[in-house]
């Protein structure tokens, strides 16, 4: 078995933590993949960071709310779950080009 991993990357609309928390839970739960563990941090005066630990490797939330958006990342080890998450990525965001 080759290792591999594959990455997504991209900034989407918005910087609410819950609502965006929220959403990013739905997709990777959608997509397949088993949540083993899940952090959050919430910055003062603002800003929200979340970590989910996943079977199938990681996802990071990082809100930006001086600008309204956010940056949302994934790194996976099985490829068909990824795929999903893709698929899947426009039902729960706004992805900023």
């Amino acid at each position: 078995m080759e290792a591999r991993i594959d990455s997504f990357r991209t900034w989407v609309q918005g910087e609410e933590a819950e609502k965006l928390k929220s959403s990013t839970e739905h997709l990777i739960k959608a997509s397949g993949f088993t949540i083993l563990n899940f952090m959050e941090h919430h910055f003062e005066p603002q800003g929200y960071t979340a970590i989910w630990l996943l079977a199938e490797s990681h996802c990071a939330l990082h809100t930006f709310p001086e600008q309204g958006r956010s940056y949302l990342e994934l790194s996976s080890c099985n490829l068909e779950m990824y795929e999903s998450f893709m698929r899947l990525i426009d039902r729960y965001f706004e992805i900023i080009e």
